[in-house]
């Protein structure tokens, strides 16, 4: 009896031992790591595309074509701004070259000065001419031979050469000082008014300054404040194209100074440096227009904008004229300065003096040809040197 309950015991203890085995066996093919999966000789093939929220999508390049297709890229992120292009401009033109009219005027008397082997009375009446001639202004013309007679009595000048270096010396003095800089504030748009009769080239002007401001890495925009002229608004468009500025006008004969205020306000949401606004050709003489134009000036120094710049357009040809022109415009918009056309084509250039001498406004632009970069910046030194050589 016991020898079967032993052997009994004995059965199932074999059995369950059996049964262990089975079930690690079982498990141990769950875990095994499956043998390598055998690849055929031939290219790698490409790894799968993976695609995260947050990272560009991988797509195939034919898919990049179509996207590119169905929507515009996006520019880069921190990419680096692009160089500069630089931009080669006409050599600036000479003073010298340019003012020959001027020069021719009134070399004949200093000719004759220089010939003389003293300096008498015939010697002051042909300064006198000389500077009369160029348009400089009896009564200018007075105060400066007057000084001059000082001038060669204190320096004890005896000689016609010294006295004609005097009088260059005298000139340039007159000229030396003026802030002839045109004016930019940071952070706000710069309005700049023009300001003159019809036909001394106002929007011409504009277009050339607002072509300088765009290559000196200005953005400018151009508005079309001459609302009587329709030629003016287009003329005044394509300077806007060909300089790369931004434009604004009005409907044919509407009100001057709600374009200016259109402009600056276009302006101010853009972040344009400068606003160049063009005005009607104003009769000197209309107190009814002048009127007008100092209202168009009291808008354009309206926030946003900043009014840094009132510049007369005079017509250099025009002379003693543009001296009475001056002095009306300034009462009605307080100029900042002037800027002088076709000096290289009159032989007035000494307006320039009765002008500063008289009002006080700086010549800030003067034009010595008809090309985009021959409206420059007035140098005193060089425009004397240029009446005299």
């Amino acid at each position: 009896m016991q020898l079967a309950v032993i052997a009994l015991v004995a059965l199932l203890v074999l059995g369950l031992v059996a049964a262990g085995v089975v079930v690690v066996r079982h498990r141990s093919k769950l875990v095994a790591t499956p043998p390598p999966r055998r690849v055929p000789a031939g290219p790698t093939p490409a790894a799968p595309v993976v695609t995260r929220p947050d990272t560009p999508a991988q797509v195939a390049p034919e898919r990049q074509a179509e996207a590119a297709v169905l929507e515009p890229a996006a520019p880069a992120a921190l990419e680096e701004p692009a160089e500069p292009v630089e931009v080669v401009l006409a050599a600036r033109p000479s003073f010298r070259d340019r003012l020959s009219k001027a020069r021719d005027a009134i070399a004949g008397s200093f000719r004759s000065i220089l010939a003389r082997t003293s300096i008498d009375a015939d010697t002051w009446d042909e300064l006198e001419e000389a500077l009369i001639k160029a348009d400089v202004g009896v009564e200018l013309t007075m105060e400066l031979l007057d000084a001059l007679r000082l001038r060669a009595k204190d320096e004890n000048i005896t000689e016609p050469d010294q006295l004609l270096d005097a009088l260059k010396a005298q000139l340039k003095e007159r000229l030396v000082g003026a802030d002839r800089s045109l004016h930019l504030e940071a952070g706000t748009p710069n309005v700049w008014l023009f300001v003159g009769v019809n036909g001394v080239g106002k929007t011409t002007t504009i277009g050339k300054v607002g072509h300088q401001q765009v290559q000196q890495g200005r953005s400018v925009l151009m508005a079309a404040g001459d609302t009587f002229r329709a030629a003016a608004a287009e003329q005044l468009e394509t300077w806007a194209e060909r300089a790369g500025a931004d434009f604004v006008r009005g409907a044919e004969g509407g009100d001057p100074s709600s374009v200016v205020f259109d402009g600056v306000q276009r302006a101010a949401a853009r972040g344009v440096d400068v606003v160049l606004a063009d005005t009607a050709g104003r009769l000197h003489t209309k107190s009814n227009l002048m009127d007008e134009l100092a209202k168009v000036r009291r808008v354009a120094a309206r926030e946003p904008g900043r009014l840094t710049e009132v510049l007369l357009v005079l017509d250099a040809v025009t002379g003693q004229n543009g001296l009475v022109q001056a002095q009306q415009f300034t009462e009605a918009t307080e100029l900042t300065g002037v800027v002088l056309t076709k000096l290289d084509g009159s032989a007035k250039g000494g307006i320039v003096l009765a002008i500063e001498a008289r009002l006080g406004i700086p010549v800030k632009l003067v034009g010595l040809g008809e090309g985009i970069g021959d409206l420059v910046e007035f140098d005193p030194d060089e425009f004397v040197d240029a009446l005299f050589e």
